[in-house]
């Protein structure tokens, strides 16, 4: 595997704990799994069981000999191997945001993709993640297909989020060794035919692609969530497939998560009330017990569902329920958020930071959880909620509605609050909803029950990725690859 992040060591969202957890889960079904990864300056690897410099070579790129260190440390019973070069790696001590990623970003899956020859390892799958990966199936269909390292290597291609696609100017068409065949016209925007799209690279040459939810691999089919791509996974849909992320019960588990106050699980679900008063003294809000409490941790951006969180939030305030946001993201709703805490002491917080600690006091200590989004490929949060106890209020999109099952208290079923159409009225009907069922105890219970109960483990999605791997090891041995012929 092959990613820009890696939680703990590079993290800015959920990509960075799907490629924890999910190598993991293979590894357990008896997988050779090994995940490379940028060494970034901000890499902390104290503690961590390490094996440093088992490699070196020089990598000739944009006109230079560039040297990279190759170390290797061991997490959750797979490798994982730190590629390091000091003007495009470890001299940065972010993950993203330079004016030369594209270059940056070309060299790390350049880098990667050497590995395999220098280690003399030869895998039968690159799983490839997000656009900072995308070159790695175009090259093993052009400029390495008669490489005899890969000549029995098939590219899985999975997008975690089609809105950043790595759009770049065309001078990495050099640094790459692409420049030979071009770049490829845009489907639908003249505009971007002369800009290399990262993204569109790996849809168009990966042996299989996949989303992260069933429900965001029918969505991208479409201009609504195809972000100008669309044509492009069409033409591809027979080789598109859905697969729902899942989390790392052991990493998210209430029973033994040590910042929470107390310890409680499925059968001991009286002692999670503690946590609920820990979190409101944490953050500075009354302590009550019979106020309802709702949590959100996330991005502060538009598509989290900030805007429509704002527009509902004087009328979920009438209802008096406390409110706790975690997070960081654009500065006008930071503000507003911080506004509000001032104007409501009593009833909202505003933790403007990344906070891991409080992240999980919030999932361990809230009533309520709030996934308000315009689009969610998957979403981890309302998963890990619901392992902690948390009742979602989600949006039916992605896989917020793979995941969420509406409540309908006449037939005593489903584990959140779910509304359709995006606007404020249909958050606060579903938060509305979710306040009138918590003053009814027994009801409540019976949700909260039912959500901590759902498998939300790898070990499903485990099986499938394992599937698709056989399925693009078929597809790259006995036939050549569309995408290829479609380009050429």
């Amino acid at each position: 595997m092959v990613s820009a992040e890696f939680d703990p060591f590079a993290k800015t969202g959920g990509l960075a704990d799907v490629l924890a957890s999910l190598p993991k889960a293979l590894a357990r079904r008896g997988l050779d799994v090994r995940v490379a990864i940028p060494r970034y300056g901000s890499v902390d690897l104290t503690g961590v069981s390490r094996r440093p410099g088992i490699a070196r070579f020089d990598l000739p790129f944009n006109g230079r000999r560039e040297p990279v260190r190759l170390d290797a440390v061991e997490v959750n019973g797979f490798e994982v191997l730190l590629i390091d070069n000091e003007h495009y790696v470890s001299a940065r001590p972010g993950i993203y945001g330079y004016p030369d990623d594209g270059h940056r970003f070309t060299f790390f899956a350049r880098a990667a993709l050497e590995t395999a020859r220098v280690l003399d390892w030869h895998p039968d799958i690159i799983h490839c993640h997000d656009w900072h990966t995308g070159l790695i199936p175009n090259w093993l269909r052009t400029t390495d297909r008669h490489a005899p390292e890969f000549a029995d290597t098939a590219s899985v291609f999975t997008i975690h989020n089609l809105e950043y696609q790595g759009h770049f100017d065309s001078s990495v068409l050099e640094t790459s060794g692409l420049a030979p065949d071009g770049l490829i016209p845009h489907p639908t925007r003249d505009d971007l035919s002369n800009v290399f799209v990262f993204m569109a690279r790996g849809i168009l040459f990966a042996d299989k692609i996949n989303t992260v939810s069933p429900r965001y691999a029918g969505e991208v089919l479409t201009p609504d969530f195809g972000h100008d791509l669309d044509p492009l996974l069409r033409d591809r849909e027979a080789d598109l497939h859905g697969i729902l992320n899942g989390i790392d019960i052991e990493a998210y588990d209430p029973a033994t998560d040590p910042h929470l106050a107390s310890h409680y699980a499925l059968e001991t679900l009286e002692r999670r009330a503690p946590n609920k008063a820990a979190l409101q003294q944490a953050v500075g809000l009354p302590v009550r017990p019979d106020i309802p409490l709702l949590g959100m941790v996330t991005r502060l951006a538009e598509h989290k569902g900030m805007d429509v969180l704002l527009a509902s939030l004087p009328h979920i305030l009438d209802r008096g329920a406390q409110l706790v946001v975690l997070g960081l993201g654009e500065p006008r709703y930071e503000e507003a958020l911080c506004e509000l805490a001032l104007a409501h002491p009593d009833q909202v917080a505003a933790a403007i930071r990344f906070d891991n600690p409080l992240a999980s006091r919030i999932y361990g200590g809230s009533d309520i959880f709030l996934m308000p989004s315009r689009h969610e490929p998957c979403g981890l949060g309302q998963l890990i909620a619901m392992r902690y106890g948390s009742v979602p209020v989600v949006r039916a999109t992605g896989g917020l509605a793979d995941t969420v099952e509406d409540v309908d208290p006449s037939a005593d079923t489903g584990v959140g609050f779910v509304f359709r159409r995006y606007d404020a009225i249909g958050f606060f009907g579903a938060v509305a909803r979710a306040l009138e069922l918590y003053r009814i105890p027994d009801t409540w219970t019976r949700i909260i029950r039912r959500g901590m109960a759902r498998d939300s483990s790898w070990d499903t999605s485990a099986a499938a990725y394992e599937r698709l791997y056989a399925e693009a090891l078929a597809t790259r041995r006995t036939q050549p690859s569309p995408a290829l012929a479609a380009a050429s």
